[in-house]
């Protein structure tokens, strides 16, 4: 699947540190040091209301990682997924009346727009689960012969070919757990109470007859009237939610890849699953970092597609908003905090916007002159930028990053150009 177009992002002399992230499995903050290519991979859309700033928010937090290892020296290859087959999806299609390809693409058209205009850095693998079914189709008949997956018969599934009852086919946690380098909940640390609380509400099924274990992931949904279905030697279907990542990820980056990214809301079981169906595929980790972004509240509730409460990028520049003010007030907000979303936001990243390019971006231009001398008094540049790396390199630290550049817009700098420069490459923001 195509992605979008790759932002210019500009060099700036010196090197960033390998960049620090909070690592959900360990609770620690720890160093994101690839061992030779910067392996990313987060997980993309389900294609429908897209893209809201919780959306936003984690594709920015991932940007903003890519630039400093960029910084840093790393070469980075990136992996997103698109979910353009799933429940949510297939139910909005069903109450609009669209056809859920129609739906999809269109979605993912809106979604590539406004990554380009927000200057996120596209993924190198742009991978639709459509796309690579047969290999997930493959994994599936894998882990079955393996032992680690099992039938559950279903009423509602139309017959397989001979005739026979339909099964969706299921995980089997416990025994990848005896058989991978992987425990339940090695990700996510949640008692197994919780487990079964996110398990219903996002996506599970914890009270469904003839699962081994309540928390046991669907792997491959037999096929339903009205629904795509695709053949496996399992029986003509679909694949389930988590075993999609797995895939993906291993196919486009490999095991032990550098860090697996995403909002806060699929940690569990999202990420865990992912994570043991992988080393349950591969026998090896599937990555080394599980780092999360947190949730974005409007109106004081959770921004979500199940409540309607969103704020959609493409509204916000359809009412003029200049996508540098939308990327500023991102930046705004830790990446791993929970916050909420307010109007306001926007007026004041735009007077922030406009009162750095009146000090840098005119600034820049006249340094530029063979006419133009330094003040004795001007503040060193290169500082400045050392201190705006020292803040992205410690998990992320935007706000900081943001409160630096606004001191140094106080007071005359000595290379207000290379500060520029700088800010365009770290920040996405170009004066």
């Amino acid at each position: 699947m195509r992605a979008w177009q790759r932002p210019v992002v500009p060099s700036i002399p010196g090197r960033s540190d390998a960049p620090r992230l909070h690592d959900t499995a360990t609770g620690q903050v720890v160093e994101a040091r690839p061992t030779d290519v910067a392996r990313l991979y987060v997980c993309g859309i389900t294609p429908y209301d897209a893209t809201h700033i919780g959306h936003a928010a984690t594709y920015l937090a991932f940007d903003t990682l890519q630039r400093a290892w960029l910084d840093a020296g790393y070469r980075v290859h990136y992996a997103q997924n698109v979910t353009d087959v799933d429940d949510p999806l297939l139910e909005r299609a069903t109450a609009t009346g669209v056809d859920w390809r129609e739906l999809a693409e269109s979605q993912v058209a809106l979604f590539r727009t406004d990554m380009e205009a927000l200057g996120i850095i596209p993924p190198d693998d742009y991978v639709a689960v459509t796309e690579v079914i047969d290999e997930i189709a493959a994994a599936v008949d894998q882990l079955w012969d393996a032992g680690l997956a099992y039938r559950v018969e279903t009423s509602d599934a139309l017959p397989g070919s001979a005739g026979e009852q339909a099964a969706d086919i299921y995980f089997d946690i416990a025994g990848a757990e005896r058989q991978a380098p992987w425990k339940l909940g090695e990700e996510s640390n949640l008692d197994r109470a919780t487990m079964l609380a996110l398990f219903a509400e996002r996506g599970g099924d914890p009270g469904r007859a003839g699962k081994r274990d309540a928390l046991d992931p669907m792997l491959w949904r037999a096929a339903r009237a009205g629904e795509p279905a695709w053949p496996s030697k399992v029986g003509a279907g679909r694949p389930g939610w988590h075993i999609e990542c797995s895939v993906i990820a291993l196919k486009e980056l490999g095991t032990d890849f550098t860090v697996q990214g995403g909002g806060s809301d699929l940690i569990f079981p999202h990420h865990d699953m992912s994570a043991g169906h992988a080393a349950a595929l591969s026998g090896h980790p599937l990555a080394g970092v599980y780092s999360h972004t947190g949730m974005v509240a409007y109106q004081g509730e959770k921004m979500s597609k199940s409540l309607g409460n969103l704020v959609l990028v493409s509204s916000l520049r359809a009412s003029g908003v200049d996508p540098r003010a939308i990327r500023l007030a991102l930046l705004g907000h830790h990446y791993r905090a929970d916050w909420e979303w307010t109007d306001s936001q926007v007026g004041d990243a735009e007077r922030r916007l406009a009162r750095w390019t009146a000090s840098f971006g005119a600034a820049s231009r006249a340094s530029a002159s063979p006419s133009s001398t330094s003040s004795p008094a001007a503040e060193s540049a290169a500082a400045v930028v050392d201190r705006l790396r020292a803040a992205l390199t410690d998990d992320l630290d935007t706000p900081r990053a943001l409160a630096i550049v606004d001191a140094a817009a106080g007071h005359p700098l000595d290379d207000p150009a290379l500060l520029v420069r700088a800010i365009d490459a770290l920040l996405g923001v170009a004066l």
